[in-house]
């Protein structure tokens, strides 16, 4: 009976399923989206070591989420080559293998009349051992050339094939900041690192260079740390405080100028972020199933009013009270029922199609999916219980009787 009353009037019905089904497409595709963006971020930020600290410049209030100064754009100059020199001295630091200082900046790159703008990463020839870099062409610049500020460049995948597509650009020269740069290496495809960066779209070029050449400077960007061994982690993250805060002057904790992180720390700061924003999106998607719910109350009151003869002739001939009740309570219930099932296909679908352009595999968890099919059918009910009840009060005599 229920079924048969909603196809009486099938555009209405598909109108009031619309705002239930658009509510649970909306949960799934936005939970998905957070899901799948935490987990590749996650994944990314795995596959970058799990023996290795970063240094960055500037303090943050421990236990709490207050990023570095440095990595909210406030320029920060505490860390120097005395710095990385000491981290180096094993007797210093003996949990240490590599230290690797770092210094970033964002240059027009010139070659054949081609300009395009390019982040510029400064880096230490120990980098492509402490990333695990792999080439597709030459090599990463030795320690020669970093202590002998040359010229030299690696390029990222993506920027060989703007500057050079399938020429080879293996001791071809490329200018940047008006300079020319001789190109030694070419990365095969490594995607995006810690912080963000897409390492195919970078050039990187010996910290040497880039820090007295191109930006004129005596402090680096950040210091990447790789550990002897996992194992080592806390130690070596002592053992580097204990030489900064030596080297700084420091001797109140709470006065550090510079933030050490690890994989573990940065994983679960961005768990939180992401969780954060997921519980956001979730949120703002289950309103929609709200205004899906108001809707089918408000089309569920119409129909009652439509039907006011029906309800008098049914009560007429005996029935009662909870039979009216329960005849326009299933039908509010059907609707949010199949709105939900349909919602739920359209939510895999679009889960999927958001992670195919976002690059990571599709989540969908259960749960979102049970909460979401289950506040539909909770909408229904809660919101089909006044215009039911409403219907069920009618005098059968004045119902007969309604125009």
């Amino acid at each position: 009976m229920a079924l048969s009353a909603l196809t009486l009037n099938k555009v209405r019905t598909a109108l009031t399923m619309l705002g239930i089904i658009i509510g649970i497409t909306s949960v799934i595709v936005l939970v998905s989206a957070g899901q799948g963006a935490q987990s590749l971020i996650v994944d990314q930020i795995k596959g970058v070591g799990s023996n290795l600290l970063f240094v960055i410049p500037g303090g943050s209030q421990k236990g709490q989420f207050s990023p570095p100064a440095a990595s909210q754009g406030i320029l920060v100059t505490t860390l120097s080559t005395q710095d990385v020199k000491a981290m180096r001295n094993p007797i210093l630091a003996p949990s240490v293998q590599y230290v690797n200082p770092e210094v970033r900046g964002q240059y027009v790159v010139t070659h054949a009349g081609q300009d395009i703008q390019v982040s510029v990463a400064g880096e230490d020839d120990t980098y492509g051992m402490v990333h695990n870099i792999e080439f597709s062409a030459g090599d990463w610049f030795n320690k020669n050339e970093v202590d002998g500020f040359n010229q030299v460049a690696v390029l990222g995948s993506k920027i060989k094939e703007d500057l050079f597509g399938a020429r080879d650009p293996i001791g071809q020269i490329i200018k940047i900041k008006e300079l020319s740069f001789r190109v030694v290496g070419v990365m095969k495809p490594k995607g995006v690192g810690v912080g963000g960066v897409d390492q195919d779209s970078q050039i990187n070029v010996p910290v040497t260079t880039a820090q007295k050449i191109l930006l004129g400077i005596n402090y680096y960007n950040m210091v990447q740390i790789q550990v002897k061994d996992e194992n080592s982690i806390a130690s070596a993250q002592d053992e580097v405080t204990r030489i900064l805060r030596n080297n700084h002057h420091i001797t109140d904790p709470n006065k550090d100028d510079f933030t050490i992180l690890n994989p573990q720390d940065i994983v679960s700061l961005l768990g939180t972020i992401t969780s954060a924003l997921t519980l956001f999106l979730g949120a703002i998607a289950g309103i929609s199933l709200l205004v899906g719910g108001i809707g089918i109350m408000n089309i569920m009151l119409v129909s009652v009013t439509e039907r006011t003869r029906e309800i008098g002739l049914r009560k007429a001939i005996g029935a009662q009270r909870s039979d009216i009740l329960l005849q326009f309570l299933l039908e509010a219930i059907t609707l949010t029922v199949i709105g939900g099932l349909l919602g739920i296909a359209f939510g895999y679908l679009g889960a999927f199609v958001i992670a195919h352009f976002g690059n990571w595999s599709p989540v969908v968890p259960l749960p979102t999916v049970i909460l979401a099919f289950g506040g539909s059918a909770l909408f229904g009910l809660v919101f089909g219980i006044y215009p039911a009840y409403k219907a069920s009060k009618l005098d059968p005599i004045q119902a007969l009787r309604f125009e």
